[in-house]
């Protein structure tokens, strides 16, 4: 399998729209989201996923602060990765893991493990990334903890604490001087 990952822009942003509503039903196993009155997976009153594409076009508008990624196996789409810089990443932070999503037909396979770290060589610098701390999620933790651990050579901060979306458990690593880039 041939993974890449192609920086998502007004072509192609709707690859990552089609996507998002799945990983929004996945994040939903862990937090116990329901979707609104219109079936769509937003706390606010969205009518369609027009409406839901409509915030995400941020995204695509900042082509130097917001790195949009798709994942693609085999010329396919089979993920996305949000990686956001200041002023949406945290203070003490270079680049931040907003989202990271992977279809379930891909997942188990290295595919994300691989899609991770060819963004992560893509800028170098202070990463953070949280995932969410519950017992709902050991499949997400075990994943960010082999990455980061794989990518790092051991060499990340891992910690659960407060986070602007609550409580998350936060990896925190600098990749300016690994080797394995």
């Amino acid at each position: 399998m041939e993974v890449k990952v192609v920086l998502a822009n007004d072509e192609n942003s709707n690859i990552i729209k089609n996507i998002y509503p799945l990983y929004l039903h996945d994040l939903s196993e862990h937090y116990g989201n329901t979707p609104n009155e219109y079936g769509i997976y937003e706390d606010e009153p969205m009518k369609t996923l027009i409406e839901q594409y409509d915030v995400q076009n941020i995204w695509f508008e900042k082509p130097d602060i917001l790195f949009p990624y798709i994942i693609m196996v085999d010329e396919k789409p089979a993920g996305f990765m949000l990686i956001a810089t200041a002023p949406y990443a945290p203070k003490t932070t270079d680049y931040y893991v907003n989202e990271f999503f992977l279809l379930r037909p891909y997942r188990g396979k290295d595919i994300g493990e691989i899609a991770a770290k060819l963004v992560f060589n893509k800028f170098l610098g202070r990463w953070e990334l949280y995932t969410n701390s519950m017992s709902t999620n050991l499949k997400g933790q075990k994943f960010w903890t082999k990455t980061v651990s794989n990518y790092t050579n051991n060499n990340y901060n891992k910690s659960v604490g407060q986070t602007f979306h609550g409580e998350r458990l936060i990896f925190r690593f600098n990749n300016s001087k690994i080797n394995n880039i």
